[in-house]
């Protein structure tokens, strides 16, 4: 399998007035295509900090860096990917289907390609009829889905998530990891997902990256033998059990760097 997100000996140190932070410390990854891949790790563990080098959004020390065989820089003018953050970041002026259609209006798409990619993201993340609210009216659940609906509207192979649903409740979040999943399957995209959330991580992905605190490092990598379709009484199996353990444990090991 062909690499989409391949990171080679990465590193990213930030110069503050209290001295250099590291980031990340020789990261080595390949996420492949129709990869979900979770990362997982304690707050300022470069989580964060390795999607937006991904996205350009950050530049490394030193290392290589590729997505889609170009420079991040180069796949961002490529459109590769869509990017969802941690909060919504709907424009509360601009209705549902007007927040949606934002980056196609950037791209310069046509009036009439644009409504068909409005509708047809709606549909995926099941908000049909909801175009003409505002983001105000929906619930926090149907904002971040709105969100999603809008970093798939320009149909980018790659899918950039940030915690997207730290900040919901239990219930919301655990009915959006359901849709999500679905979401993957029905389109094939290759998914980099950050979490705090141990049972997130493992439900959601073919691949789960456990990250070190500060310097950011990969203590392990774990590749899921669970099935592509997974209830959510899948967690109680003691596969999936077993491969939240080796994740814990990995979270412990990590702190051996400190």
């Amino acid at each position: 399998m062909s690499s989409v997100i391949s990171a080679q000996d990465l590193n990213l140190t930030f110069q503050t007035n209290d001295g250099p932070v590291h980031a990340l410390s020789d990261v080595q990854l390949e996420i492949g295509k129709g990869d979900f891949v979770s990362f997982i790790g304690p707050s300022g563990c470069g989580k964060t900090t390795f999607l937006r080098c991904v996205a350009a959004l950050e530049t490394p020390t030193s290392g290589t860096l590729t997505v889609n065989g170009m420079s991040p820089d180069e796949a961002r003018r490529q459109r590769a990917y869509g990017y969802v953050f941690q909060h919504a970041g709907l424009y509360p002026w601009r209705t549902i289907g007007a927040n949606i259609r934002l980056p196609l209006e950037i791209m310069g798409y046509a009036k009439s390609e644009m409504a068909d990619r409005v509708q047809r993201v709606l549909k995926m993340v099941d908000l049909e009829g909801f175009e003409k609210k505002y983001p105000w009216q929906l619930s926090g659940g149907m904002q971040q889905r709105a969100s999603i609906a809008r970093a798939l509207a320009f149909d980018a192979d790659i899918l950039l998530m940030d915690e997207p649903f730290g900040a919901l409740d239990e219930i919301v979040r655990d009915h959006l990891n359901q849709q999500l999943l679905e979401l993957w399957a029905k389109t094939g995209k290759t998914i980099a997902f950050v979490t705090h959330s141990i049972p997130e991580a493992v439900y959601l992905s073919t691949k789960i990256v456990v990250m070190s605190p500060r310097p950011g490092r990969i203590t392990d990598i774990i590749e899921s033998p669970l099935p592509k379709e997974r209830p959510l009484d899948i967690r109680e199996t003691p596969e999936f059990l077993s491969i939240a353990n080796r994740v814990r444990e990995g979270l412990r090991a990590g702190h051996s760097y400190d």
